[in-house]
């Protein structure tokens, strides 16, 4: 048995590996292509394949695809949707422009199987399902990878929103529990005011709820669709009916509330939605790298650090040094959002570079979107589970800090005014005094006066001090 097929497309003739369901112009992105040795994300070749099941059975539907070859090519693309021949869609992301190359696999994929599921051998020449005249019917590379991107985008929003939600209310759960320590804040990495522990994990979890909502709303316009604009946006070789058709279809098969881009032409021309969600998730990686900089810095030393929570300790940290334990999930988080927001970059470059009536470098804006997804998934995920479920505070160790912090004197200000508060502080810094020795060692205050006023529970709830009046 021969390990190769003959297949044709338009430049002629092509030899394919013998079991392979996908064809000639597949073959040809393969060997032109050898770029990266990666493949397209589940999402994106998923979302094709939604793509064609619909435009089959809105073609029949139209009377524009016999009946037989349209339950054909829905069952081959209700395979593909199932996740079954992930092996056969091999383009590598870097490749022709526009997404040809990935269209075609999935067209081919899908009318190879086709045939077979009709009774004809994937090498029989009269196999009936054309992967241009009929799983491609109506539509065009231009019209379908955009639509890909946004339909992929929002299949995986679920796993992105829920892995979110899950470190926002791990982090409201660490806010409860630590609400009782209280702590030096610190601005500028220097002493300031105090605050509670719990206030500062409150404020990190409304933060990523922040970012939340941010990706459901730039979702949100995912959700309009240029399907049927075909090449350019002037719906050539497709139905009048046949947009509006496509997008209610899709709406029933993804379960998604989707509509209408309202203008094709703009739909080929512009990847701005795509744009909007990439920087959505970077706004995330932002938060997120911060978040993960202050676990890192909190529980840095112990013994010649911050220590003020303790991180969980997942692996050793040095092949040399015995017994180092590293913020190894912090520092993972921190990568992947690195990384991530290098994606974004790409998107960004990729979006503002299309040109009149098309945007050709949608291949590396899907490839982007769908890694920063995938990336940001797993490693939020694992960061919750892994480290901030099991972050533990250092109450001692935070008190501590909190007797020596100068700034205190800040809460006597409005009785004994700014300029006295700032030789209390220059002074307890010189000699090592708390700011309640200096304070009544100068005669500004009796001591149960001072007691009365740092009250640092109270500092960390606002307001003025006793009530007392302004100063210096």
């Amino acid at each position: 048995m021969s390990e190769y097929r003959t297949e044709k497309d338009s430049l002629g003739e092509v030899q394919v590996p013998a079991g392979a369901l996908y064809g000639a112009q597949t073959q040809r992105a393969v060997i032109n292509f050898p770029v990266s040795g990666m493949k397209p994300y589940p999402a994106f070749v998923w979302s094709q394949a939604v793509i064609k099941r619909a435009a089959a059975e809105v073609n029949r539907d139209l009377g524009l695809l016999d009946a037989k070859l349209a339950g054909a090519i829905m069952a081959a693309a209700d395979e593909v949707i199932a996740g079954k021949h992930a092996d056969q869609f091999v383009v590598d992301p870097f490749q022709a422009g526009a997404g040809t190359s990935h269209n075609m696999n999935v067209n081919e994929v899908i009318a190879n199987r086709a045939s077979q599921i009709l009774g004809f051998a994937i090498d029989d020449p009269k196999k009936p399902v054309s992967p241009n005249d009929h799983v491609n019917m109506a539509q065009s590379t231009n019209d379908t990878i955009p639509t890909a991107i946004r339909l992929g985008c929002l299949w995986r929003l679920p796993e992105l929103l829920a892995a979110v939600d899950d470190l926002a209310d791990a982090l409201e759960a660490k806010a409860s529990e630590f609400d009782d320590v209280v702590k030096s804040g610190r601005t500028h990495l220097q002493d300031a005011v105090p605050v509670r522990l719990g206030q500062e994990f409150g404020a990190y979890a409304a933060a990523v709820r922040n970012d939340m909502e941010r990706l459901e709303a730039a979702a949100g316009r995912l959700r309009r669709l240029g399907i049927g604009g075909t090449a350019t946006g002037s719906g050539l070789n497709a139905h009048p009916e046949y947009h509006q058709r496509m997008v209610d279809k899709l709406s029933e098969l993804t379960g998604h509330e989707l509509r209408s881009s309202g203008n094709l032409f703009e739909s080929m021309q512009n990847m701005g939605d795509a744009a909007d969600f990439s920087a959505s998730m970077r706004a995330l990686c932002i938060t997120l790298v911060r978040v993960a900089n202050d676990f890192r810095m909190l529980s840095s030393g112990p013994t010649t650090g911050l220590d003020e929570i303790r991180l969980p300790a997942v692996q050793p940290g040095s092949s040399i040094m015995p017994g180092k334990v590293n913020p190894v999930m912090a520092e993972m988080l921190n990568m992947a959002c690195f990384h991530a927001q290098g994606n974004d970059f790409t998107v960004a470059l990729a979006t503002q570079a299309g040109q009149l009536e098309l945007n050709v470098m949608m291949p590396i804006i899907a490839h982007n979107l769908f890694e920063m997804m995938h990336v940001l998934i797993g490693a939020i995920n694992a960061f919750t589970t892994k480290c901030v479920v099991g972050v533990t505070a250092n109450r001692e160790k935070a008190f501590g800090w909190l007797a020596k912090n100068p700034i205190l004197v800040t809460a006597l200000n409005p009785v004994i005014g700014y300029l006295n508060g700032a030789a209390v502080a220059k002074e307890s810094l010189a000699t090592g005094k708390s700011i309640r020795e200096v304070v009544v060692e100068k005669g500004l205050l009796e001591g149960d006066k001072v007691d009365e006023l740092l009250d640092v529970r109270a500092m960390t709830e606002g307001g003025i001090m006793a009530g007392g009046g302004g100063g210096g």
